[in-house]
């Protein structure tokens, strides 16, 4: 008999088990695992991936980790054909399963009509939780389907991989924060899960200001042009920028917009100290960007807000920015024009990006 998880008075089981693909995981599947962890004095969490599929194991993996850390989650890949129907492809699992939780489990918690199956192949008791799932409507093929339907199901670990992070870069004084801030603003006004669009500022900005501050606190009079970098102040900047986009990514919409980013950081280190650095790359490869718009110096007065200089580099920064997206097979648009034909560019291009959608690898089909 399969067991209904009503009321969680005390452990009713010594050990628990939670098993599914977690592709990619959502609040259904985070009530199934508290509801689980309520009622066994220990939970395992098996997550099992086959190689067909596009998320990878240890992402899953690292994801319920983090919104459960009082469980354990272990991972198994799993590229045997489903078929609830035939007794040989169920060892086949059970062997996959059983390699990765090899210990006695008493209970196993499903939403799945195969829960009974599993349950008693364990030796264990059925722990049907929410199979109509009334409290949260949401599947792993709908969140594959339409993520953006789905993003309130979905945990900030799981948001942050999806989000579309798009980097507004270009040389000084050349409308990256103002282009940047409309952009957000723009997603913004859209409303519903848009509404929550976040802007995720210049770190450099922030750092090159207390450098001068830091200064002038010696040297009252010191201006912009008497700032030095060191080598090691820009692996800082792009890990800060890194982490403040993380950030943003977790509490925001299915777009991100970012006044910069940490491949940028790599020209910025050229114009200041000459040459590139392993550091910065490596550090510029953590985090995934999908477009980057590029703001010409063509047509924008250069403003010196204490914080700039040397409008003559300009061209130079503009097209070393242009050369280093090509190289490296950046997506890129260059912007141009007046602030309102900048914009509209842009948003044609987050548009079209955004147009194509989430892609996600179809897993192993079931025989039936």
């Amino acid at each position: 008999m399969s067991a209904p998880a009503d009321g969680h008075g005390g452990s009713a089981f010594e050990h628990g088990l939670v098993l599914g693909k977690f592709y990619p995981p959502h609040a259904g599947h985070h009530h199934l695992v508290r509801t689980a962890r309520d009622r066994c004095a220990r939970l395992t969490v098996l997550v099992c991936a086959s190689s067909v599929e596009s998320v990878p194991l240890a992402d899953r993996v690292r994801w319920m980790r983090e919104v459960h850390p009082d469980v354990r989650v272990v991972g198994a890949v799993d590229d045997i054909p489903v078929d609830l129907h035939d007794s040989g492809v169920w060892d086949a699992h059970m062997a996959v399963f059983r390699g990765a939780v090899p210990e006695r489990v008493d209970a196993v918690f499903t939403s799945e009509p195969y829960g009974q199956e599993l349950a008693r192949r364990f030796g264990a008791e059925s722990v049907c939780v929410d199979p109509d799932r009334t409290l949260f409507p949401v599947s792993g093929t709908a969140v594959r389907k339409d993520p953006v339907g789905c993003w309130d199901f979905l945990a900030p670990p799981v948001r942050a991989a999806l989000t579309r992070r798009v980097v507004v870069l270009g040389a000084e004084s050349t409308g990256t924060t103002t282009l940047a801030l409309a952009l957000a603003g723009h997603y913004r006004r859209r409303g519903g899960v848009w509404a929550r669009t976040q802007y995720v500022p210049e770190y450099g900005r922030e750092f090159s200001e207390q450098k001068l501050t830091a200064l002038r606190a010696g040297r009252p009079s010191a201006r912009w042009e008497d700032v030095e970098f060191a080598a090691e102040d820009f692996p800082l900047i792009a890990e800060r920028q890194n982490a403040r986009e993380d950030a943003a990514a977790r509490a925001g919409s299915p777009v991100l917009f970012c006044d910069t980013d940490s491949f940028a950081t790599t020209v910025w280190r050229e114009r200041y100290l000459g040459g590139r650095d392993p550091v910065i790359e490596e550090i510029a490869a953590l985090n995934t960007h999908h477009l980057w718009l590029l703001t010409d110096d063509e047509g924008v007065p250069f403003e010196d807000d204490g914080l700039r200089a040397d409008e003559e580099l300009r061209p130079w920064m503009t097209a070393r920015f242009g050369a280093e997206l090509a190289r490296t097979g950046r997506e890129f648009t260059l912007v141009s024009g007046t602030r309102e034909h900048r914009l509209a560019t842009a948003v044609a291009a987050v548009d079209a990006l955004l147009g194509r959608g989430w892609h996600f690898a179809p897993p192993l089909p079931e025989r039936r």
